[in-house]
């Protein structure tokens, strides 16, 4: 555990070498979904995953604050903790927005950034993810696969199975094959964290604030893998892609490449992150 700032934060640490900090998605979810994928990513190099606060096995009293600045410093809380002057940092959906707001706030103290279909830069663009994704979760195909599992006794023969394959059909709209969802390892959102990191960004859009800070403190070439199937817009991510001067990678998945073309994936970051 680290103890920073107050709360504890579940640490998990795989493989040797260069260090890199890996960032879940959520807010308030846990680092577990990423396996055991991103462990493939360990090859030559350290990976160094943490249950964010307010999610996972980082639980926090209702009355502690988790919104996106608290989590900014727990991150460089974290990069003290190590002893480290900057931080490689990969950053999966909602971590690939935290890694960005990091660098906002401590350009000088990031010295590689690998984005992984990250959280849209803007209020805007999120609107529109959430819409696409409500679309998603009214097809037909996905309905009828809800309507079998309600129909089929299934929650009391075998409530666990039950329990599987109604997470599956919860992130359908996060595939572009809904099916996919069952390679999928099943994680839980703490909806008050979710709620209140959003709600700490308000009306949010980060765009001029990262063309000026990019202007000051210019990063070396960073990462950005986004899914052309994604219900996060595409678009967000390939501003940010030219305002940090760098090429997107775009693979033909949805919004979970780890899952959804596992191998194209770890060949999109392997030669980047660094490594022994």
């Amino acid at each position: 555990m680290f103890q920073v700032n107050g709360v504890s934060l579940f640490e998990r640490r795989v493989g040797t070498g260069p260090l890199i900090v890996v960032l879940h998605g959520g807010p308030g979810a846990h680092h577990d979904y990423l396996l055991p994928q991103y462990d493939l990513l360990a090859r030559g190099r350290a990976l160094l995953y943490y249950d964010q606060r307010g999610g996972g096995r980082s639980p926090v009293p209702r009355d502690t604050p988790v919104g996106w600045r608290e989590h900014v410093q727990d991150l460089d809380a974290i990069r003290g903790a190590l002893g480290l002057d900057r931080l490689t940092l990969c950053g999966y959906s909602w971590g690939g927005l935290l890694a960005l707001l990091y660098y906002l706030e401590h350009p000088e103290r990031v010295a590689r950034l690998a984005l992984v279909s990250p959280a849209s830069p803007t209020e805007s663009y999120r609107r529109a993810f959430e819409a696409e994704f409500a679309r998603r979760m009214a097809a037909p195909e996905v309905q009828a696969e809800r309507e079998a599992l309600r129909a089929s006794g299934l929650r009391e023969r075998d409530p666990e199975v039950y329990r599987k394959r109604a997470f599956e059909l919860s992130v359908a709209g996060y595939f572009r094959d809904f099916r996919d969802a069952t390679r999928l390892t099943p994680f839980r959102v703490t909806a008050r964290t979710q709620d209140l990191v959003w709600q700490s960004l308000g009306e949010y859009d980060i765009r001029p604030r990262l063309r000026e800070t990019v202007s000051r403190s210019p990063l070396p070439a960073p990462r950005i893998v986004h899914g052309s199937f994604d219900p996060i817009p595409i678009a967000g991510s390939r501003e940010v892609a030219a305002i940090l001067g760098t090429e997107l990678v775009e693979l033909p998945v949805g919004h979970c490449p780890h899952v959804e073309a596992t191998e194209e994936f770890v060949a999109a970051l392997d030669g980047f992150l660094p490594r022994a």
